[in-house]
């Protein structure tokens, strides 16, 4: 196995996931990104299915590609009918693409309970078909559908399908995991049987996830001889999804020396970054190879382990892949974590210093409280920078208070806030209406300190979460507050927990103009 063709089926699978909805530019976008990364196929659409693939498929004759061959896909003719004559058929041909790729029946069960014809009408119905398309000067892959669920309920049957493409002409014969259902060792062993029976023929594997095998499932059948392993990039699709193409390509890539595409696999976690926006997804953060968490520590000895040799909790480098090691706070800490926080904060700390013994003690003792610095960075920086004696307030909140009023005034703000702040031996008090207290509460202190600290008009709130956590009863439990802020030129997030939803943003807003005004500071 030196050499395996990636076909991505992103813009016809993918786009059957539930939530999926691609437009015509979103279709470009997507053959760009893909081409740019070097996959060998891109199944671009089914042009019989819908108007709008129509448009795709026309608009596609002008697009340039420098690496992958497009292909449109479709079914077999319909039955008792001729290939030159069925509009799917005419459809394929008019989409002008080199390749393209045609499904049939290979379950007894379908071709009896769904399509209610013989098996022998089943089999002209697939030759036929390949036959015409091949006369026409296409690449044709052959994806016999249901193949496993198939092949364990009549073998002759299933291979006899095979058999009629093949002999029709087919270039690739398409494995279909079609239900998802199939586990690693069927697939494997029948694989091995359909390289066994076709040597030479170009067999190819298409696995849905429902049982969430089909990353393991694609790769059992290229070890078992399968050339071409088909799947969406980002493992979107019908139901629970189709084989993820992110995380196999790296996985042939990177440990079994496989060549499969084009492209620089160091720019995997952006192009994966670049379909879910795309497809409006969120991006899982254990997504392995390109997600966030992929290359996350957060205990203290994988971290030391980790720090003294990568190799020791990583199975490849995050580099590779375009990805980065993050190093993760929480109560599971130990001193290495810390020193690896703080080093560029305090680069002659010493691991056994009191200060950091310091440091983790109070940061464990917050997180006990509710306090959580995975993703408030900035929180934690002022931590460390309080204890080690470099940070000084640059105000102290007197006073404030906020009200809201329900129901909401037609077209006008909901809540108010006033608020005292004290800085040096001056005090300033304003106030502001705002949508919810939250936000009037960040105006009146934006207002007030603006009269000290102008360069604060830079920044804005770009979000706000709230997490509820376990408490006594409902009513009183604890609440953390992430916020996150930007000056258009970079992010940070500040946390804040209490039994008071209020005083845990304030404490969250406190702790973002705090972080803002040091950095700001140490620039100067």
């Amino acid at each position: 196995m030196k050499k395996v063709e990636i076909f991505d089926s992103t813009l016809r699978d993918g786009a059957q996931s539930e939530g999926v909805s691609f437009s015509v530019q979103d279709k470009l976008n997507i053959v760009k990104a893909l081409d740019d990364f070097g996959v060998t196929y891109i199944e671009a659409g089914n042009p019989y299915s819908n108007p709008k693939d129509m448009e795709f498929f026309r608009r596609l004759k002008d697009f340039p590609l420098k690496n992958a061959k497009l292909c449109a896909f479709g079914s077999t003719r319909r039955k008792y009918s001729q290939a030159e004559r069925d509009d799917n058929v005419k459809a394929l041909l008019d989409a002008d693409t080199p390749a393209v790729a045609v499904f049939g029946k290979s379950w007894d069960l379908h071709i009896s309970e769904v399509l209610g014809i013989s098996k022998e009408e089943n089999l002209a119905m697939v030759a036929d078909t390949i036959r015409y398309l091949k006369e026409q000067g296409k690449e044709v892959i052959f994806d016999a559908e249901h193949f496993f669920d198939g092949f364990k309920s009549d073998p002759a049957c299933a291979m006899e399908v095979l058999r009629a493409a093949d002999e029709a002409g087919a270039d690739v014969l398409t494995l279909c995991d079609t239900n998802g259902g199939t586990l690693p060792s069927e697939i494997y062993d029948i694989t091995k049987r359909v390289c066994e029976t076709f040597p030479g023929k170009r067999v190819s594997i298409h696995c849905h996830n429902d049982s969430g095998c089909a990353v393991a499932n694609s790769l059992l059948a290229l070890e078992a001889g399968a050339v071409q392993v088909q799947g969406t990039f980002i493992g979107i699709g019908e139901r629970c999804g189709n084989a993820d193409l992110s995380v196999i390509i790296p996985t042939l890539t990177l440990k079994r020396g496989v060549e499969c595409v084009a492209g620089d696999i160091s720019k995997l976690t952006e192009t994966v970054i670049k379909l879910y926006e795309i497809s409006n997804l969120v991006m899982p953060t254990n997504k392995p190879y390109s997600g966030s968490s992929a290359f996350a520590h957060k205990g203290g000895m994988h971290i030391d382990g980790v720090d003294k040799c990568s190799r020791s909790f990583e199975h490849i480098s995050p580099e590779l892949v375009g990805n980065s090691r993050r190093y993760l706070m929480s109560e599971m800490s130990g001193k290495a974590t810390v020193l690896s926080k703080i080093k560029t904060l305090a680069p002659d700390l010493d691991k056994n210093s009191p200060l950091t013994k310091e440091i983790l003690e109070t940061i464990k003792k917050l997180e006990h409280e509710g306090y959580q610095f995975e993703a408030a960075d900035a929180s934690f920086e002022l931590i460390v920078l309080n204890i080690l004696g470099r940070f000084r307030p640059h105000f102290e909140l007197q006073m404030y208070k906020t009200s809201g009023e329900y129901p909401r005034p037609s077209g006008e703000h909901s809540a108010y806030a006033v608020v005292n702040v004290k800085v040096g031996d001056k005090t300033e008090t304003a106030a502001s209406l705002g949508n919810g207290p939250v936000n009037a509460l960040d105006l009146a202190l934006r207002r007030a300190l603006s009269v000290f600290y102008p360069m604060l008009s830079e920044v804005r709130l770009t979000d706000y979460k709230v997490r509820v956590l376990s408490g006594d009863s409902a009513t009183g439990a604890t609440v953390r507050v992430l916020i996150e802020n930007t000056d258009g030129k970079s992010v940070w997030t500040t946390v804040g927990v209490s039994t008071d939803i209020i005083e845990a943003s304030r404490l969250a807003l406190v702790d973002a103009m705090e972080y803002y005004l040091f950095k700001r500071e140490a620039q100067l």
